[in-house]
């Protein structure tokens, strides 16, 4: 009788139950195709920002400073008046050449009178030749001495010309590092610095296996990487983030890979009229990595890792959940992009990955991904 009863209730239990695992069904998850559109893979790289020009300012010429004539951290132009140094010996120093010059002239116009009046008397044998040979010597070492004066008064005034300092580039100066009174060194003694940062450079630096990619697609370009790669454009961003990337263009990179490191320099150059970015800062560099092409695109949340695969799960129309293995690549536009795995027309879960196990069968609720996703 007892046992009766326990088997009365097991199928009063069981019958209980099957109503509702009936109705509750395969789980329901969102399916969607991948996305599929032209892309240009990009490649991340770190780098630091540098001057496009920068110069330490010496002097050509020794003496005491005299005045300094901008204000520490300032913007200068080209050719502005920096520093002085005192002039006045430099002053004397003209004078003394062209007063050198009025004797020479002097000199030389009395040689060559002297040469005229003796060439007219040997012709009638009223002086020996010697005569005239020797002002004929007389008058040339006049005229050397001529171009000699003339030679010391043009080393003289560019010396005056070197004790005014003018700026080489238009850029940013750094501080003064000598106030007036200090004797200053010619070609030693360094005064402050200028860099020019409009426009600016960032460099960074690739491997061997980008580079080989990029000069590729620089030849496909018709160009080559070492002169810019017909100008590619990319895209540089600082740490922060409240400040938009900025665009620039690649415009040079180093002729060889150096054998210590593997690695070779590149340089962009980004227009900076704010001066927003400055030499030393360090940035992030986005480089196209490829050539346009029809590219796979699938959500991040559809993707599944397994050790070390990425995995996402495919939903066929009887809604039975097959993994297949994929190649990630860089994120585009939101989404990450397939290198491998996809062709683009498979159907795969992007929301409730955590039921659709291998083998399971689901209940696939389909949506259509936007061509762009939200970062």
């Amino acid at each position: 009788m007892l046992l009766r009863s326990m088997c009365l209730a097991l199928i009063f239990s069981v019958a209980h139950l099957l109503p509702a695992q009936a109705q509750q069904g395969p789980p329901v998850v969102t399916v969607a195709k991948p996305v599929v559109k032209q892309i240009v893979e990009d490649d991340e790289f770190v780098g630091r920002f540098g001057a496009s020009g920068e110069v330490n300012v010496r002097a050509r010429v020794s003496g005491f400073l005299d005045k300094v004539h901008f204000v520490d951290g300032s913007l200068v132009e080209q050719g502005q008046l920096l520093f002085t140094i005192d002039q006045r010996q430099f002053q004397t120093a003209v004078r003394q050449a062209r007063a050198q010059i009025a004797i020479a002239e002097a000199t030389n116009d009395f040689t060559t009178e002297q040469l005229e009046r003796a060439e007219a008397l040997v012709g009638n044998g009223t002086i020996p030749q010697s005569v005239v040979d020797e002002r004929r010597e007389a008058f040339l070492a006049a005229q050397g001495a001529l171009e000699q004066a003339r030679a010391a008064l043009e080393l003289a005034e560019l010396d005056l010309e070197y004790s005014e300092i003018r700026a080489p580039i238009s850029g940013r100066i750094d501080q003064a590092l000598l106030d007036p009174g200090n004797l200053v060194v010619a070609q030693d003694t360094m005064l402050t610095s200028i860099v020019a940062t409009d426009p600016i450079y960032f460099f960074f630096d690739i491997d061997e296996r980008y580079f080989l990619a990029y000069a590729r697609d620089a030849r496909e370009r018709g160009s080559v990487l070492q002169e810019g790669a017909a100008n590619l454009e990319v895209r540089v961003s600082v740490a922060d983030r409240s400040i938009p990337s900025q665009t620039g263009t690649l415009d040079f990179s180093e002729n060889r890979i150096d054998q210590q490191t593997g690695t070779m320099r590149v340089r962009a150059v980004l227009s900076n009229p704010n001066e927003l970015l400055t030499p030393g800062l360090f940035g992030r560099v986005n480089v196209p990595g490829s050539l346009p092409y029809e590219g796979v695109l699938i959500p991040d949340a559809a993707i599944a890792s397994d050790q070390n695969r990425r995995l996402v799960m495919t939903v066929d129309a009887e809604g039975n959940v097959t993994p297949r293995e994929i190649r990630p690549g860089p994120r585009i536009d939101g989404y990450r992009v397939v290198r491998e795995g996809l062709d683009g027309s498979e159907t795969i879960v992007i929301e409730g990955l955590v039921r659709a196990r291998p083998g399971a069968v689901v209940t696939p609720e389909m949506t259509e991904l936007p061509l762009t996703a939200g970062n």
